[in-house]
């Protein structure tokens, strides 16, 4: 449905996205997660025609997002990050008006606006004056109009942006629901609502792609480093504790950090080492340590999405 390729956009002499490409077939949540300044802004506004590339391309159902701009924009439902509304207007009638720009029949406009108005819980906003709503409600009607041509794509750029925690579980149900009637692409940098929301995630930063993969797949990749945690009560030997811990198969890092009355031992192993946890206990045994805790971390997106992060500001 959707097809980006060998992408670049620069501005000037600072290159934003380089060389990305991506496809999205019809029906998948994609999530673009990525710092702030990563780029994924710019390529949904190359990817929806509202800027132009320096190279590469970008098309919806086949319909390039330059010369055939037209075509891409009936095709696509577009929430920007900065929602710009006309706050003199009525909900109503802005959404009329919205209908009205898609070309879209008197009957068929209302029967839309109420079908939009419906499915984003705005009927007891449905004759308030938007500048009067409201940043959830706003957001709200931002949806609807994003929806009401029926689109087959629908973008969203940083949907929950200043919403309360309520109002972000609301859209996060509403992301959920769609999802079976649109393609979608999803922009946040907020790990958790792209973790409930997307079936497949692309992380970005500094222009580029640097993973793609399901959830599950992602929290694999995380888990290449394997880690752990031992908790034990400070004693004579607590000295020696690393340097026994550091001397088993597979330990690239451990870590000691005291606080509480008790020591911390944050450990890092290589992928494929096994299972340390068994060890880990004979270690605290043998120093005669009382112990309160002993774990491994599974691999989590929140760990990939830093590694990434420093890989890159680090290069």
């Amino acid at each position: 449905m959707i097809e980006i390729e060998h992408l670049t956009k620069c501005y000037g002499s600072f290159r934003a996205v380089g060389d990305v490409s991506l496809s999205i077939p019809k029906g998948q949540v994609l999530g673009l997660l990525g710092p702030n300044g990563a780029g994924k802004t710019t390529i949904i506004r190359v990817m929806t025609g509202y800027l132009p590339p320096t190279l590469g391309r970008a098309s919806v159902d086949r319909f390039d997002s330059v010369t055939q701009s037209q075509e891409v924009r009936r095709r696509l439902g577009y929430l920007p990050e900065s929602n710009a509304l006309y706050g003199e207007m009525r909900v109503i009638e802005y959404l009329d008006f919205r209908g009205r720009l898609f070309g879209l029949s008197r009957e068929a406009r209302r029967a839309a606006v109420e079908r939009v108005i419906e499915r984003c819980w705005l009927k007891e906003m449905r004759r308030r004056q938007i500048g009067r709503l409201s940043k959830g409600y706003r957001q709200r009607v931002g949806l609807a109009a994003a929806m009401l041509h029926n689109p087959p794509v629908l973008v969203l750029d940083e949907p929950t942006s200043g919403l309360d925690p309520i109002q972000i579980r609301e859209t996060r149900h509403l992301i959920r629901e769609l999802a079976g009637d649109h393609t979608m692409v999803l922009s946040s940098h907020i790990l958790p609502e792209v973790e409930v929301t997307c079936d497949r995630i692309v992380i970005i930063a500094r222009g580029a792609i640097r993973a793609d993969g399901t959830v599950d797949q992602l929290r694999q990749k995380a888990g290449d480093v394997q880690r752990y945690v031992v908790e034990a009560q400070p004693g004579p030997e607590a000295a020696t504790v690393c340097e026994a811990i550091g001397r088993l198969p597979g330990v690239t890092k451990v870590d000691a950090i005291s606080g509480d009355g008790w020591m911390r031992y944050e450990i890092a192993a290589a992928s494929g080492t096994g299972d340390l946890r068994e060890a880990l206990g004979r270690v605290v045994s043998e120093k005669r340590l009382p112990c309160r805790e002993l774990h491994r971390d599974s691999g989590s997106l929140e760990q990939l999405f830093v590694r990434i992060t420093a890989e890159v500001e680090a290069a």
